[in-house]
Order: C-alpha cells, then sequence, then structure tokens
C-alpha cells in the first residue's frame, strides 16, 4: 500500500507536465498525495472497519476536497446520494491495492475489488481495471514468478502485456480510462528489476503519471518487498497524520510489515 503512495507522489508533478524519460528526481519539490492516495486509505479503513467502501471513500475525500479528483467524481462525492455513474475512468483501479494484501484467494480479491468500483465506476472496463490491478498485487505477492502474473493477467482480462515500454512510450498520451492504464501500469512492473525502477518506466511514458505509478508501485511493492527507508520517510512526511495513521493500522494487519 506504502508503495502505491509513493508511487502517487513521485508522479504527482509529472501529471500535467508529462515527460518521456526514466531520468528524473525521484521526489521533485513540488511533489504531493493527491486523490490517488487519499482514496487507497479510504479503501484501507473500509477494509479495516466495516467494508462500506463508498461510506469511506465519501467520508475521506470531504475530508480532502482539493485532492485533484475529476468533475464527476467530485459531483458524486458532493452528492447526498451518490449513485455508480457508469465511468470506466482508472480511479477504479488506483484506489484499490489494498485488496490484493487483504484477501487470500483470487475469487476473493475479484469479488472485493468489484465491490470497491461498483460505488462510482461501474463500467465493466471500471470493474474489469480494479480487477485487474487488485489481482496484480494479490499475484505480486504470493509467487516469485512475473511470467505466471502476466500470463494469469494476460488470459482472465484479455490486455496485450506483450508490449514494451519503448514500443509504448513514443505514442503513448494522457489517458484516463481504465483500459489504457491498467496494461500499461503491468508492463511497467514486469519489464522493471526493482520497486524504483518500476515506478521511473511507469512515470517515462508520459500518460496519467501519478495514477500509473501508483497501480506500477502498487504491484512492484507486493513483488519486491517494503519500499526503501529514503522512500518511506518522504511518505511520511509528506501524507498528513491521518492518512498515515491508517496506512500504518493496514501495513500492520497485512502486510508488509514497517518499523
Amino acid at each position: 500500500m506504502i508503495g502505491a503512495i509513493a508511487g502517487d507522489i513521485i508522479g504527482s508533478v509529472y501529471e500535467a507536465d508529462p515527460i518521456k524519460t526514466k531520468d528524473f528526481p525521484l521526489f521533485h519539490p513540488q511533489c504531493r498525495f493527491t486523490d490517488d492516495s487519499v482514496l487507497t486509505v479510504a479503501v484501507a479503513r473500509a477494509i479495516l472497519t466495516d467494508k462500506d467502501y463508498r461510506r469511506r471513500v465519501r467520508e475521506m475525500g470531504r475530508r480532502y476536497p482539493r485532492a485533484g479528483y475529476g468533475a464527476t467524481f467530485a459531483g458524486w462525492l458532493r452528492s447526498d446520494d451518490p449513485q455508480p455513474y457508469n465511468s470506466w475512468g482508472n480511479g477504479a483501479a488506483m484506489r484499490v491495492s489494498p485488496v490484493g494484501w487483504a484477501f487470500d484467494s483470487t475469487d476473493d480479491v475479484l469479488r472485493e475489488a468489484a465491490c470497491t468500483a461498483q460505488i462510482s465506476h461501474n463500467h465493466p472496463e471500471g470493474i474489469k481495471g480494479a480487477q485487474a490491478a487488485a489481482l496484480a498485487v494479490f499475484l505480486a505477492r504470493t509467487t516469485s514468478d512475473k511470467m505466471l502474473i502476466k500470463k494469469e493477467l494476460a488470459h482472465r482480462f484479455g490486455y496485450d502485456l506483450d508490449r514494451t515500454i519503448d514500443s509504448i512510450r513514443p505514442g503513448y498520451r494522457f489517458d484516463i480510462s481504465c483500459q489504457g492504464t491498467v496494461p500499461e501500469a503491468v508492463i511497467a512492473f514486469l519489464e522493471s528489476d526493482a520497486y524504483e525502477d518500476a515506478v521511473r518506466n511507469a512515470v517515462s511514458l508520459g500518460g496519467d503519471s501519478d495514477t500509473l505509478a501508483c497501480i506500477t508501485g502498487a504491484v512492484a511493492e507486493a513483488y519486491y518487498g517494503p519500499v526503501a527507508q529514503p522512500v518511506l520517510e518522504k511518505v511520511k512526511e509528506i501524507l498528513p497524520s491521518d492518512l498515515w495513521s491508517i496506512t500504518q493500522q493496514f501495513c500492520r494487519a497485512y502486510g508488509p510489515a514497517y518499523e
């Protein structure tokens, strides 16, 4: 989960100013947490308490109303009776990583991931993107075989994971869809040799960088293990105390373990 939040923070400054290189300061002076982190923590909070994803997402989203939500989701947050709005946006996938840590079977992960998406992103592609991102985290923490992860995700969700970062990068543009984000985030992980390398791959695509890096970072942490101490310290420095407290609780309950 910290890997997802760190990815969001690292990619935050490049969302509006995309780059096409892996050569950049890991933590830019203007980096910040965004809606990706807020809603990831909200899902973790729901898992720790009542599994009422709608309640916890609204609660946390309203607490941080300027975190960078899309216009439709911001309206959903403000509504007295928010209903799903058939979204295929990558917001369903960016917030789901705690599910991949907290549940211990493929069926449970897929079911809960769908529940986190359906509160707002109930388009089939929104649900599929959330399920794929959560299952990638689950598989990454339970197997050391990247080829198994690739094969399972490609077969189950129909994503083309045979592409490379170098082939994607030149023509890739800002894309807020699940179908245009989740496969690329997974490829960024598959081509990496460490957490930081995975996040740099994601940001270098030049797209919705905070969300790409959030999803990639979640999978990379699950596969490579706890993030490096300097990355952890930066997350603790940037994340507000209430969000950090929930993050700590979740990691203690479900992993990975941090001091």
